[in-house]
């Protein structure tokens, strides 16, 4: 039986002229989960990280410098700038947020509901992204194990909607997945494990690895 371990990247810079980029926070809950992994006893035999800078930069503070991470787009976040235009072109809503936290996450909130709905086609549909997310986790289910996934909070709420409601529609799933995604801690760790019936969600969000400072969301 494997084991992938689904790590979300650290606080990035919200705010900033580049999101894509981790806070400072942001490396230290890094280094602190490589450090809680370790002491665990966890090392990966596989590793492998979306094409984002804010999870490779996760994937580089973990710390297994021995293991080599592979690349595979298919971890990439949604690109949530585009699903916030296409929501507030399609329905007028106003999704200016500033850099409020709490206002951008309730636009937030609102337009990856509508995205996750099927309503109306976006310009990357909902469905395609559970296609590709899907495709990513087979794929790391195939490699060597203990796998360490870094990715993104979407696309591990994804996976966790797709393997407690194996088999729903795209837009069924959607609202399973959208209490996943807004409930995940930044560098949490989310355990799948794959054995002969497949894959099965053992975990999710695990952050005892965070003090009270440390742990962020956004």
């Amino acid at each position: 039986m494997g084991i992938i371990l689904l790590v979300r990247h650290g606080q990035a810079s919200f705010g900033a002229d580049d999101y894509d980029v981790l806070s400072e926070t942001g490396y230290e809950q890094g280094r602190v989960l490589g450090k809680w992994l370790a002491a665990q006893g966890t090392v990966p035999a596989s590793a492998v990280h979306g094409g984002l800078r804010r999870q490779r930069e996760t994937w580089e503070a973990l710390g297994f410098g021995d293991v080599e991470a592979t690349v595979d787009p298919a971890w990439d976040e949604f690109d949530h700038l585009a699903v916030l235009a296409h929501y507030a072109a399609t329905t007028g809503a106003d999704i200016d947020h500033g850099v409020d936290r709490k206002v951008f996450q309730r636009v937030f909130e609102e337009s990856t509901e509508h995205w996750a709905s099927g309503v109306t086609a976006y310009p990357d549909p909902y469905a395609t992204f559970l296609d590709r997310t899907r495709g990513a986790l087979e794929r790391a289910a195939a490699a060597p194990g203990p796998v360490v996934a870094v990715t993104s909070g979407g696309v591990i709420a994804a996976i966790a909607a797709m393997l407690v409601a194996p088999g729903l529609e795209p837009a069924a799933l959607g609202p399973i997945w959208s209490r996943f995604n807004t409930v995940l801690a930044n560098s949490s760790v989310t355990r799948v494990i794959v054995g002969s019936t497949g894959a099965r969600l053992l975990t999710y969000n695990e952050h005892a690895h965070l003090t009270r400072d440390l742990l962020t969301y956004r």
